[in-house]
């Protein structure tokens, strides 16, 4: 059973705590206190905690948006999450009272399982307490997600995938959300699924386009370890808040790569495939991009366009096109209006409203 104490007046120190970007929808009135049981604790749930020492991550995104260093003593809030980046930690959604590893610099605490060798040992944090509600129950990211949708949406999706980390799917979905909005549209960029971050949120931010919004949003401070229903439904609460919005389509970028535990579901999902128009495919060279194409292909998927890091060489690009038969697109080309059109008119049809909007 939890046993709800008061240690050191919760609520004061808490204010005095950096709130990481993936706390940024908590509404902290509702914290009157928290617990010492660690055991218990859920994916999502916040705890406060003091820096120990000072590894991998030397700042904290905070709520408000920007960075902030981070030194020893300092108190910050994170939610408990699981992380899966090849290029920095693989972590579980595991709080040790002894001392917890920061996994993310957008906020993400929890247990390193595996890390890659050209990083450093994760920041230690002191967990300090679970934070609660008037009611004694642990405050979740969940509790403060979009309202879960009444009806399916029907507005159309793009998605941006891509062969792993850093591969260029965030400058792709930002710039042919650009290229979109230039055309009049009203256009919603999304991250469907990944690690709180405001990196890639304030990429899309920046093209002006008249919606953003990610997983967090949804009540997930990551998606790493959750069941598909679960990302699912975050998808479809973005979804339906878009539409809300009066936007006429959504580029949605999903993260990592293809083998990964949660894009791997998704792309294998037949009701989830039946709802993407079309896709466009970020990868590094040829080779990634042939292997790509294969595996979508199998999956019954047809990217309309091939970019990332592959697009920025004229040979790497004539190579790719060569062997998949998918056109290669620089950022200059997806942020163009008239290219960014022409690339949503090969894409299918499921309704009248995206006939219109193409």
């Amino acid at each position: 059973m939890s046993i709800t104490t008061i240690v050191n007046d919760p609520v004061t120190l808490i204010s005095r705590a950096k709130w990481a970007f993936s706390t940024r929808r908590v509404q902290k009135e509702s914290i009157v206190a928290m617990t010492d049981d660690f055991k218990n604790t859920q994916h999502g749930d916040l705890i406060l905690g003091r820096v120990m020492e000072i590894g991998q991550h030397k700042g904290i995104q905070l709520a408000s948006g920007r960075r902030s260093e981070l030194f020893q003593g300092d108190l910050v809030v994170l939610p408990c999450a699981a992380r899966y980046a090849p290029d920095q930690f693989e972590g579980v959604a595991e709080i040790d009272p002894a001392g917890a590893d920061m996994l993310a610099g957008g906020g993400c605490l929890g247990k390193v399982r595996a890390r890659n060798e050209r990083v450093k040992a994760p920041t230690r944090v002191l967990p300090l307490g679970r934070l609660t509600n008037q009611s004694g129950k642990a405050v979740n990211v969940a509790d403060f997600a979009l309202p879960a949708a009444t009806r399916p949406s029907n507005i159309p999706v793009i998605a941006v995938f891509g062969t792993a980390m850093n591969s260029g799917k965030t400058l792709a979905t930002a710039r042919l959300g650009y290229g979109l909005r230039q055309t009049g549209l009203r256009v919603a960029t999304i991250k469907a699924t990944g690690t709180g971050s405001f990196g890639d949120f304030n990429e899309y931010e920046d093209t002006g386009v008249s919606y953003i919004a990610d997983f967090t949003d949804a009540g997930m401070a990551t998606t790493y370890m959750l069941p598909l229903p679960r990302i699912k439904d975050g998808i479809e609460r973005l979804l339906a808040d878009a539409e809300a919005h009066h936007c006429d389509v959504v580029v949605m970028e999903v993260a990592d790569g293809l083998f990964q535990r949660e894009t791997a579901a998704l792309l294998a999902d037949a009701e989830f495939r039946d709802r993407v128009q079309g896709i466009v495919f970020a990868c590094g060279d040829a080779v990634a991009a042939a292997g790509g194409v294969a595996e979508l292909n199998r999956l019954g998927w047809e990217p309309q366009a091939l970019t990332g890091m592959v697009s920025c060489s004229p040979m790497a690009s004539s190579e790719a096109q060569a062997v998949t038969g998918v056109r290669v697109m620089t950022k200059t080309e997806l942020s163009d209006p008239a290219e960014a059109v022409a690339l949503m008119r090969a894409m299918k049809a499921p309704s009248t409203r995206w006939e219109k909007v193409a």
